[in-house]
């Protein structure tokens, strides 16, 4: 008797202590969540003024995007992404136009400064053109938009999509927004930072694996079973902050070749 007395009080107490993690998680969820303008936060990084690029940078929430923006979001979406979906791009579109809408989205958008110009953008002959804005305030040329969730009772920053046009590719812009998600993360109590990365897309999976670090994660398909990920078209990236979160996320971690 005492013995079951003593197991019933063992399983209460782990209920218990279960369901205050639980709670704790969300917490930090919400609280991530309910913050505005996440770059409010890192002055330095408002601003990216380097290799010929002056830009600015500011926040936005996707149940508060202008017509404009959507319309700006989905066309830079198809430029570089229906090549490495291929034929899974039509289906891939529909969803990515929801997750853009979301009110859990948030955004760090990349303007071009008042009165600057892209020396690329002046030959119109040039495949590497800006997309054309027609919208409040400087150009866009690029965007970030992440979200704040869960994975194995992880609180982790997801990086939804990270689109640069090709005009402001291979100047360090990447990195840059990169490390300020990677801040935003922290300063929010978050585990990790996780992305999905097409495998076809092979200079972006070059860019997170070697150049930034990023792993394999454990709930990646190609790591839950080799089989399944084999017919898989993506892995899914994880970089860590704490014990647990390694553990959890990355286990015995490797790096892979395989963006967005």
């Amino acid at each position: 008797m005492d013995t079951k007395k003593l197991q019933n009080k063992e399983k209460k107490s782990k209920r218990k202590e279960v369901l205050e993690k639980r709670k704790a998680i969300d917490g930090i969820i919400k609280a991530a969540s309910a913050e505005a303008d996440h770059l409010a936060f890192f002055q330095p990084f408002q601003k990216f003024d380097r290799n010929g690029l002056t830009l600015c940078l500011e926040s936005g929430i996707g149940d508060q995007l202008s017509s404009p923006m959507k319309k700006y979001i989905q066309c830079l979406l198809k430029l570089n992404m229906e090549g490495p979906y291929g034929p899974e791009w039509p289906a891939e579109e529909k969803i990515k136009r929801r997750e853009m809408v979301a009110p859990e989205a948030r955004y760090i958008f990349i303007r071009r400064a008042r009165g600057t110009v892209a020396k690329e953008t002046l030959n119109d002959d040039s495949d590497e053109c800006q997309i054309h804005w027609m919208a409040d305030g400087d150009s866009v040329v690029g965007f970030v938009q992440y979200r704040f969730i869960v994975e194995e009772d992880i609180p982790v920053t997801y990086v939804y999509e990270l689109q640069l046009e090709p005009c402001v590719q291979g100047k360090g812009l990447g990195k840059f927004l990169m490390q300020l998600i990677e801040l935003i993360a922290r300063k929010n109590r978050m585990g990790a930072v996780m992305l999905t990365v097409q495998k076809a897309n092979v200079s972006a999976m070059h860019f997170y694996t070697s150049k930034l670090r990023y792993t394999i994660s454990t709930i990646s398909p190609s790591r839950v079973d080799p089989l399944i990920g084999a017919e898989k078209s993506y892995e899914i990236l994880c970089k860590t902050f704490h014990p647990e979160a390694k553990d959890k996320l990355e286990g015995n971690s490797f790096t892979g070749e395989a963006h967005h």
